[in-house]
């Protein structure tokens, strides 16, 4: 058996390009120990991660010039790419004020990322409808920027079907993050309230309480009434990844996401089930 190397992030890939010339980076192994010392090795050890950074179809090398938000940044170029999995609290700009959360946020991606390279691994969609890139951002050591802003409670996970690349792995992290309280989940403006508070004035990522009490479907959607002003809408299309929508009925949730508005009736478009909480 080949011994184990511990090396240093810096000299990572000197390690990959002269000690193991026959090897491929997607062979490296990542291992965490409980004092936090990291070890490089080609043998897969219990828990280690292999760092499967080398380019492929779904993944490339970029340089990041300026952090736009906590979940934007612009590469070398001028494309911008949108974080994927990920939501940042907005920051503030001449349209709208910023929203609790959103410094902190923009100044530890800016700290993790301005000017230096990155690798962006792509899911199904590789653009949004603004021409931005949609991506996975990840530091040569490995780290995965979209899940530590979610586990430090910089972001909320904010899963859009079909680029669901890791959404297991997010939900757990925000899981974590909010039974730590950490960043987000310990601030009033995010606490969750209930549903007879909604009003023109909901603006920005919201979480709600409400028990759905009938089920509604036409062609485009199915819709979850909780009162004569509130549903919830699911696109037909994303069905699948939810239990059977009548589950849910009679059942106090609570309700993650943006709200819209008619008039006097609401609305909360749901993409997927990890923003409907069975409480």
């Amino acid at each position: 058996m080949k011994p184990i190397i511990k090396i240093s992030f810096w000299w990572l890939t000197v390690f990959i390009g002269l000690y193991l010339p026959g090897c491929a980076a997607d062979t490296i192994y990542r291992t965490k120990d409980a004092q936090g010392s990291i070890t490089y090795s080609d043998i897969p050890a219990p828990d280690a991660k292999p760092l499967n950074l080398s380019p492929t179809p779904h993944r490339a090398q970029h340089q990041v010039v300026k952090v736009l938000d906590g979940d934007t940044v612009m590469l070398k170029g001028g494309e911008r790419v949108r974080l994927l999995g990920v939501n940042a609290p907005e920051v503030k700009s001449r349209y709208r004020d910023g929203e609790p959360g959103s410094i902190a946020a923009k100044e530890w991606l800016q700290k993790k990322l301005q000017g230096r390279k990155v690798y962006l691994e792509y899911d199904r969609q590789k653009q949004d409808h603004y021409n931005r890139l949609l991506a996975h951002l990840y530091l040569p050591n490995g780290e995965h920027l979209n899940l530590m802003l979610v586990e430090k409670g910089l972001a909320v996970v904010n899963l859009l079907p079909p680029n669901l690349r890791h959404a297991d792995a997010m939900i757990r992290a925000q899981q974590r993050a909010e039974r730590q309280k950490s960043g987000i989940w310990s601030l009033t403006d995010y606490r969750t309230r209930p549903l007879m508070q909604i009003s023109q004035k909901s603006r920005g990522w919201q979480r709600f309480l409400g028990t759905p009490m009938s089920l509604k479907r036409n062609k485009r959607y199915s819709q979850l009434i909780l009162n004569n002003k509130v549903d919830i809408r699911i696109d037909n299309n994303n069905l699948a990844l939810f239990p059977a929508l009548e589950t849910y009925l009679h059942k106090p949730l609570e309700i993650r996401g943006w709200v819209s508005h008619r008039n006097d009736h609401y609305s909360i478009l749901i993409h997927h089930p990890s923003a409907l909480i069975l409480r």
